[in-house]
């Protein structure tokens, strides 16, 4: 059962058409992410627990991307059915979006990466994110590494993140405990 508490707030990650099956850079499974956030989704609406997604939102000719010598194919261009987050995710009315990768000259990974996000937070009393979405091995645990690095509790929803890399997962899953990180299933 899901039990939020006073200062908590939940943060899904990336969860966005290009990263589920079909999608530019897809994830194995990606969409499977999407069911078990709906759940947590309900239970923050039900408790007034504050939501927060964030989402890659690139310009065309990203860094990040092969084409400018990056890791990867492009993907979540701004404004692109891709960038859309997935159809069936619930995303509340009252949610806030958090937009990174906008910068033409680095990679934001995490969602607190020059957005503001840890300020926000802070000032609205939250001190515990449980946090779930896309990909485990890179977005997921840079924006739950930066979480802890700026003060905040961490729960990572297990079942409701996928990695890019099964392997490089599980490793960055033992580096979030290492930092503090609780593990919760849906």
């Amino acid at each position: 059962m899901i039990k939020f508490r006073t200062h908590d707030a939940l943060l899904i990650v990336d969860v966005q058409k290009d990263f589920c099956p079909g999608g530019a850079l897809a994830i194995e499974g990606g969409d499977t992410v999407v069911a078990p956030l709906n759940q947590w989704i309900q239970a923050a609406k039900d408790s007034d627990t504050p939501v927060y997604l964030s989402r890659d939102w690139h310009p065309r000719e990203h860094i990040s991307f092969a084409e400018q010598g990056g890791p990867w194919p492009p993907h979540c261009i701004q404004d692109s059915e891709g960038a859309r987050f997935h159809p069936d995710l619930k995303v509340p009315h009252s949610a806030v979006v958090i937009t990174k990768g906008v910068r033409m000259d680095m990679d934001q990974n995490s969602a607190f990466e020059q957005t503001g996000l840890a300020f926000h937070l802070k000032n609205a009393g939250i001190r515990r994110l449980f946090v779930g979405g896309l990909a485990l091995d890179v977005c997921v645990q840079a924006t739950v590494m930066d979480a802890r690095k700026s003060g905040f509790d961490v729960v990572l929803i297990d079942d409701a993140t996928r990695a890019v890399n099964p392997e490089k997962g599980s490793h960055a899953r033992d580096r979030m405990q290492e930092s503090g990180v609780s593990l919760c299933q849906t």
